[in-house]
């Protein structure tokens, strides 16, 4: 999983151009003179092939010490205090217990239970995929993990029982994403570092948008395979789902653990995080008997560099953000949006817009940590709410994952399926629109993200 990730998080941006002019004009209308050198300058490292990471830092630091007067002292204490966050925690910690559930067995056992249960209504195994997918993102929190763990074993079995493998792919590209969506999700873990947004609220706020889109996915599959006579399973019997249920429970305990402990109050986030490292080693090792000793050492290596990796994405971004502060430029973009007139309904589909362009050219981590300390404050200007706002970003990242150029899932779904990037884009097609349909629905209904937290009283 980390190799994957970190491969493709690491490659310098192509196709940059209309991401670039569309930021340099907001850039230099919103702020004007010298606070736009600032984009300018970022845009103009990313372009030359830079990875994004580097140039965040570099253009941050050169205009600090070049047309500012912040000490250097000032800098340093920031980038500090920065990451001395606990929530920070939780990454490394979640990425660990994904990496030993992806190696542990923990995947096969789920997608027999999935397929136990639904494998006998049109498109069987596509469903078990879909809701595959779905049990698995409530355990590991990457979507790049959730395709590597579920499409790994599914694809070849959909292929050899007939079913086209354009279907197959585009099932488990787009059902992966939900691996951000249904909590645990790293992705919801750096919002909360960017913004100061509750863990817990978001992690709650996040359950019945991905269950609704785990519906919605697995009702185009179900579509699909009906339209064209894909095949079916024969059904199984209770006994058989109880049986599936039983070699399944381990892993899918462990959601219980994370969701139940952050709601009963037992722990927070980052410590459900490392209990569900610890819990995720003792299954594969012990119980399920996956993971030989030999194996710890490699996980363990493939985890912390991951995490280092996504670690140093932070730190550059915390001085983007100190930046942004210390010029203001958030205030002034909202300033400026309410001098225009623009209230959240324009505001929030610009803030589509831009991200859907930014998911062409750059992978969620940076394009979180990027775009969340300008758009933040903007937000709560126009009265729109915090935890509604992070699970808007969260699905704008869902999709930016499942189209090119620079799509994690379907880099990673490319490795799994010996597919095209062009022919893995026409086969997502048909889930991909369903997504941005989803989109519009969680931008402008904002009680499907609200609802749960608030009850729990967590909001």
């Amino acid at each position: 999983m980390s190799n994957a990730i970190a491969a493709t998080a690491a490659k310098p941006l192509s196709m940059k151009w209309p991401l670039g002019i569309i930021a340099a004009l907001v850039a230099i209308t919103v702020v004007g003179g010298q606070k736009a050198m600032i984009f300018c300058l970022l845009l103009g490292l990313m372009l030359t092939g830079m990875p994004i990471s580097i140039a965040l830092g570099l253009s941050v630091l050169t205009f600090l010490f070049t047309m500012t007067q912040v000490p250097i002292e000032s800098v340093a204490l920031k980038l500090f205090t920065g990451i001395e966050k606990f929530e920070i925690m939780a990454i490394p910690f979640f990425i660990l217990a994904g990496n030993f559930l992806t190696h542990g067995g923990v995947a096969k056992r789920m997608i027999d239970f999935a397929t136990s249960m639904v494998g006998h209504w049109h498109g069987g195994l596509g469903l078990a995929g879909v809701l595959a997918c779905a049990l698995f993102a409530a355990v590991s929190g990457s979507s790049p993990a959730t395709v590597v763990a579920i499409g790994a074993i599914i694809l070849p079995a959909m292929v050899k029982q007939g079913f086209p493998k354009q279907f197959g792919a585009g099932v488990i590209t787009t059902s992966g994403a939900l691996g951000i969506l249904i909590p645990p999700s790293i992705v919801m873990v750096m919002y909360s570092v960017a913004t100061n947004t509750s863990v817990g609220a978001l992690f709650m706020a996040g359950v019945i948008p991905g269950l609704m889109l785990a519906f919605l996915l697995g009702f185009v599959a179900w579509w699909r395979a009906r339209k064209f006579g894909y095949p079916r399973m024969p059904k199984a019997s209770w006994a058989e789902r109880w049986s599936a249920f039983r070699r399944a429970i381990w892993g899918l305990f462990l959601i219980v653990i994370v969701m139940g402990g952050i709601y009963a109050g037992m722990f927070t986030p980052t410590e459900a995080a490392a209990m569900s490292a610890v819990y995720a080693f003792f299954v594969a090792v012990f119980v399920y008997k996956d993971i030989g000793f030999k194996d710890i050492p490699r996980i363990l290596t493939s985890s912390a560099a991951m995490s280092a990796m996504l670690l140093y994405i932070i730190t550059n971004a915390v001085l983007f953000s100190f930046l942004m502060a210390h010029e203001n430029i958030p205030q002034a973009m909202g300033a400026w949006l309410l001098e225009m007139g623009f209230g959240p309904i324009v505001f929030l589909l610009a803030v589509n817009i831009l991200l859907l362009l930014a998911g062409n050219v750059m992978e969620p981590s940076s394009i979180v940590l990027i775009f969340a300390p300008i758009l933040f404050p903007v937000a709560m200007q126009l009265g729109i709410n915090p935890v509604h706002f992070g699970i808007l970003i969260v699905v704008n990242m869902e999709v930016g994952m499942c189209h090119p150029p620079v799509g994690l899932n379907l880099y990673v779904a490319s490795g799994i399926t010996k597919m095209g990037i062009t022919e893995l884009t026409v086969a997502v097609w048909p889930w991909l629109l369903a997504m941005l349909g989803f989109l519009g629905v969680v931008t402008y209904v904002p009680e499907i993200s609200t609802w749960l937290p608030t009850y729990l009283g967590m909001m």
